[in-house]
């Protein structure tokens, strides 16, 4: 028996009113990977979902904090495993590449591997802009964070312990996955991608996500995780905005000075003092919290050796 064959398999399945999905779900993950355990956390479902995966074998915890990022939060402190393979209620996500997915995770020594759903999907699968936004925020996160990642909202993902252990989750919306890839690569963690067909949800079950509404919670958590993780990026180019608004502000005392050697301009003059201190505390702020990024980078390093060592 190898070392992989001991590996407590967990399969985490969030749900809010699947019931017309959740059997086959329960169903399908439990033959790809009959040596796991199905949980199925039910977020308040009024339309028996927690009854019908209980009846399909599944392990049913109730979850009452509305939201998929309070949903994993709740499950990463609830359950206690070697590998947590995450997927939806909806039927989107195949089970049967759950196997090669845990295969790749464990050859490439990952600690998050994200299906990938942008390469193989059906025409109904992304409701209009979907499609364009998450190639947007993936960009983004491209530009911002240096990683090549094609899919970052995908829901389909294979976890360490390791990660689970090290990543504080706080989002408690459909952000949590962005949040939870920018936590990993912040924090050093192997992340990779892997293509999965992925299905398109019934018109009797429609898509929980709102393109507007939670698109602009995601860019808010990625400008929020920037701040926190790149200080002295984002801070410093605050920094240099506010000092070339100095300069455009200060322009025309400066030459009234050079020419009359008094200011007639005194409001620009003071606007381009304030403008000016800002910069300087901007930048101030940067290092300053550099230093503390760096010194918590630190930190998860031990934690990192650490937990290696004793598993």
């Amino acid at each position: 028996m190898s070392e992989h064959d001991r590996d407590r398999i967990a399969v985490v399945i969030p749900c809010l009113d699947e019931a017309s999905t959740v059997r086959k779900v329960v169903t399908d993950f439990a033959k790809a990977l009959p040596e796991a355990t199905v949980y199925v956390f039910d977020n308040g479902s009024t339309d028996g979902t927690g009854d019908i995966a209980r009846e399909a074998g599944a392990t049913v915890v109730r979850s009452p904090r509305p939201g998929k990022g309070n949903v994993l939060q709740h499950a990463f402190r609830a359950i206690d495993a070697d590998l947590y393979l995450l997927a939806d209620g909806d039927d989107t996500y195949p089970a049967d590449a759950a196997r090669s997915m845990i295969e790749r995770f464990r050859e490439d020594q990952l600690d998050m591997l994200v299906g990938t759903r942008l390469e193989r999907f059906e025409s109904e699968s992304f409701r209009v802009f979907h499609q364009l936004g998450n190639r947007v925020i993936s960009g983004l996160i491209r530009v911002l964070f240096r990683a090549p990642l094609r899919d970052v909202l995908s829901g389909y993902r294979v976890l360490s312990r390791r990660l689970v252990q090290l990543v504080r989750l706080r989002r408690g919306g459909f952000e949590v996955e962005t949040e939870m890839t920018l936590q990993a690569l912040t924090k050093g963690l192997a992340v990779g991608e892997m293509p999965v067909a992925y299905g398109s949800r019934g018109s009797d079950n429609p898509s929980k996500l709102s393109t507007w509404g939670d698109g602009w919670l995601i860019l808010k958590c990625i400008a929020l995780l920037f701040k926190d993780y790149r200080p002295l990026v984002f801070f410093g180019s605050l920094s240099v905005l506010l000092a070339l608004a100095a300069l455009a502000s200060g322009s025309a005392p400066i030459r009234d000075f050079i020419e009359h050697r008094y200011v007639l301009h005194v409001p620009r003059a003071i606007l381009a003092a304030g403008l000016g201190v800002l910069s300087m505390i901007a930048l101030t702020a940067g290092l300053i919290l550099d230093t503390v990024v760096r010194l918590h980078e630190e930190t998860v390093d031990f934690w990192k050796h650490r937990l290696d060592r004793d598993p």
